[in-house]
C-alpha cells in the first residue's frame, strides 16, 4: 500500500540549468531546477516571482537555458547563492551573446537560446513559456548523427526534496522496445 505524502512535486531529479538574460544592460545569470518540456519545440522555466533575472525576460522576451555539467557545478552553484539585484554576476562566466544580444555561457556544452511566447502566472511564481529559437552544442557531444549523446554531456541532475545534485546514470535499455520483449 503507498502512503499519502501530500502534496509534494515527486517528480525530480531534473536537469539543473543556468539561466541568461539581460537586466539593466548587463547579463545575469541564475540557477534554475523548475523547468520543462512543453512540446517538441517549447520548453517552460519557472522562476519564483522576485527573482531579479525576471524583469530582463519579460523586457527582452528572451532567454538563454545553458546545461550544466560538473566543470561548471561550482559557478552554476553561486548563481543561486547571490541575487543579481545584490551581486553582479555578469562576470561570472564567459560568456558570448548571439545576434539577439542573448548571453550564453562558453564553458556550457549545451546551450537553448529561446523567446518568450507567454507568462503563466501562479502564485508567487511566473512560468515563461518559450519557443526554442536554437540550440547550440559543443561538437564533442554530439554523437555521428549530429544528435545530442548525454552518455557523454552527463548533464548535473537537481533533485527537489533534499536539495541536492546528481550524476545522470547508465543506459538501462532502449525506449518502446523493452515492452516489445
Amino acid at each position: 500500500m503507498k502512503k499519502n505524502i501530500g502534496t509534494s512535486l515527486a517528480l525530480y531529479p531534473t536537469p539543473l540549468v543556468v539561466v541568461g538574460a539581460v537586466v539593466n544592460g548587463k547579463p545575469n545569470w541564475l540557477l534554475v531546477g523548475h523547468l520543462g518540456i512543453i512540446g517538441h519545440d517549447h520548453v517552460m522555466v519557472s522562476l519564483a516571482e522576485n527573482h531579479y533575472t525576471n524583469q530582463g525576460i519579460k523586457e527582452s522576451k528572451k532567454l538563454s537555458i545553458n546545461i550544466v555539467d560538473e566543470a561548471i557545478l561550482d559557478k552554476a552553484d553561486r548563481c543561486g547563492c547571490v541575487s543579481g539585484s545584490k551581486e553582479d554576476k555578469s562576470a561570472l562566466f564567459e560568456y558570448v551573446t548571439d545576434e539577439a544580444g542573448v548571453p550564453m555561457i562558453t564553458q556550457s556544452p549545451v546551450t537553448m537560446v529561446c523567446s518568450v511566447e507567454d507568462i503563466y502566472k501562479t502564485k508567487g511564481f511566473e512560468s515563461f513559456i518559450c519557443t526554442i529559437d536554437a540550440v547550440y552544442a559543443e561538437e564533442s557531444v554530439l554523437n555521428e548523427a549530429g544528435k545530442i549523446d548525454y552518455r557523454i554531456l552527463k548533464p548535473v541532475l537537481f533533485e527537489m526534496p533534499t536539495y541536492e545534485y546528481l550524476k545522470t546514470g547508465e543506459v538501462i535499455g532502449k525506449c518502446m522496445s523493452l515492452g516489445k520483449k
